[in-house]
């Protein structure tokens, strides 16, 4: 559909919510920053009122202010003026004050969610306008509309949202579950209106179109708080942005409630207990990594441990625990933030993610002279991620010395309890069963579909693991330098499970649908 000569945009699914921000009148706060002067023109001439002193109004130059626009705020004002200049970075962070104080970068968006609207009706009444700070009294309908998709996302448990311009339309879309799905398209001619919304709450450069940025935005749901991560990507059509909702009560989940089997969970609890080593986890984007590592940590004596981490970004707040952002900026990478650790007596260790072998080596080393470090690394399963740090260029011989243990994960969906339908397994399915050691008797459910799921047939994610345990035999493969088949048999006779055998006790117990397992661990 064309939504570009449309008068409304079109909801795609799910049930909208209106919400309120917490934040002043945004109409009221411009008439008072900068009286007669619209943000477009105070944005375009880098010139901004801002307060009074002895009796001058002071006016912020940015570094580019031109001499037209000192000119007009001086014939609008009618009053003496006293300029002051501030670099580009200040005058960003003034002016997104200035015209919307309550998406200042320490004010965080409280959403009220007493009571619920049509989110049809509000595209209904959203302006054509170019720029959402432009557009007058007419802006809040957008401000309502995207306040309204926050809390949409935040109700449906979205893991994302993503804001895509196309040639001739505009897509909201979440990912629930694992899972893309269009939500709406606002008008196409809205698209850039919304974006410069999104970027000023997460006090982002709205000026800047030609590169990439990232933010963040502060959501707080009664007592329940949201960190949005905000990433902004320019591609033909015009700029991307996806939010990523990180939950802040994830960060209280213990190591018992992810889904493992009792024999992984004693073993990985074991694991992070041990004075040293190293315990990778492994799994693609999404897959809940670094949940489990927080999970891990949290299960730790905080008192009697000093635990610090490395992570880009840091994802939660972890109250006791030390934690560092990596910041490339300013040249504070894995490997220079990890040696900095080093010397501050921490006992474990968490890094965000391996990306490299400085990292690699100096993690490795850490956990040779007696620190226990707990890492992420993206490989498909247990085995391969030896042999990923082993092409990174760490030593086999290291390796096997300091290896503990590798987690694989990946998160299946589980079925809608409400309509979920039970039925007998067919021949192919049986035989797909006897390879998970599932009984062939079992009696398979399947997903369905109905208003409690929005017709998804799934609600929810639970883990399905494989870990590699580290012993002896283990140790001399990897320090041979054996490649992933030879370290997947000697897994198995040990009887440690696949990630899709693991899977099999969800399919015993109803919790998810052998669709979805062979879609989860279709490279298994």
């Amino acid at each position: 559909m064309d939504a570009a000569g449309a008068g409304a945009a079109v909801p795609a699914a799910g049930r909208p919510a209106e919400v309120a921000t917490r934040a002043s009148d945004a109409v009221a706060a411009r008439e008072s920053a900068s009286p007669g002067i619209p943000y477009a023109f105070a944005r375009a001439h880098g010139v901004l009122a801002s307060g009074e002193e002895a009796g001058a109004i002071v006016v912020l130059l940015r570094p580019d202010a031109t001499a037209e626009g000192i000119a007009e705020l001086r014939r609008v004002l009618k009053r003496p003026v006293r300029t002051r200049a501030v670099d580009a970075e200040r005058f960003a962070l003034e002016l997104a004050r200035a015209y919307d104080p309550g998406t200042a970068p320490s004010a965080a968006l409280a959403v009220d969610a007493a009571r619920d609207a049509d989110l049809a009706r509000l595209l209904q009444e959203l302006p054509p306008a170019e720029d959402l700070l432009d557009g007058g009294d007419a802006q809040a309908p957008v401000i309502r509309m995207i306040n309204a998709l926050l809390l949409q996302a935040v109700r449906e448990r979205a893991s994302d949202l993503h804001f895509e311009p196309y040639d001739a339309r505009a897509v909201v879309r979440f990912r629930v579950d694992g899972v893309l799905s269009d939500v709406l398209e606002p008008p196409r001619a809205l698209h850039a209106a919304i974006v410069s919304r999104l970027k000023i709450m997460a006090n982002l450069d709205i000026a800047e179109k030609r590169l990439p940025q990232d933010g963040r935005i502060a959501l707080k749901l009664g007592d329940r708080a949201v960190d949005v991560r905000v990433s902004t990507l320019p591609t033909g059509p015009g700029e991307r942005v996806v939010l990523r909702l990180l939950d802040q009560d994830a960060a209280r989940l213990d190591l018992a409630s992810l889904g493992m089997a009792g024999d992984t969970l004693a073993s990985v609890d074991r694991m992070i207990r041990e004075p040293h080593g190293i315990l990778l986890v492994t799994g693609p984007t999404g897959s809940g990594k670094t949940t489990t590592l927080y999970a891990a940590l949290s299960r730790l004596p905080r008192g009697a441990v000093n635990m610090m981490t490395v992570e880009d970004p840091i994802e939660y707040a972890l109250d006791g625990v030390a934690q560092t952002q990596v910041n490339a900026r300013v040249d504070l990478t894995f490997a220079r933030a990890l040696r900095a650790i080093l010397r501050q007596d921490p006992d474990v260790v968490m890094i965000g993610e391996i990306r490299d072998l400085e990292t690699a080596q100096i993690a490795v080393q850490a956990s040779l002279t007696g620190h226990l470090v707990l890492a992420t690394l993206h490989t498909n399963d247990a085995a391969s991620a030896v042999t990923r740090l082993a092409d990174m260029g760490v030593e086999p011989y290291l390796l096997s010395s300091s290896l503990v243990g590798v987690l694989a994960q990946r998160l299946v969906r589980t079925l809608c309890p409400e309509c979920r339908r039970a039925a007998p397994p067919t021949d192919s399915e049986r035989a797909t069963l006897a390879t998970l050691g599932v009984a062939a008797t079992a009696v398979l459910h399947h997903a369905v579909g109905c208003a409690a799921c929005k017709g998804t047939g799934y609600r929810g994610r639970t883990g399905i693991y494989e870990l590699i345990e580290i012993d002896e035999t283990m140790r001399r493969l990897i320090h041979d330098g054996a490649g992933e088949p030879a370290l997947r048999e000697a897994a198995r006779r040990r009887q440690q499970k696949s990630l899709r055998a693991d899977g099999g006790r969800w399919l015993a117990e109803g919790t998810t649908s052998l669709a979805e397992l062979v879609r989860v661990t279709r490279d298994d």
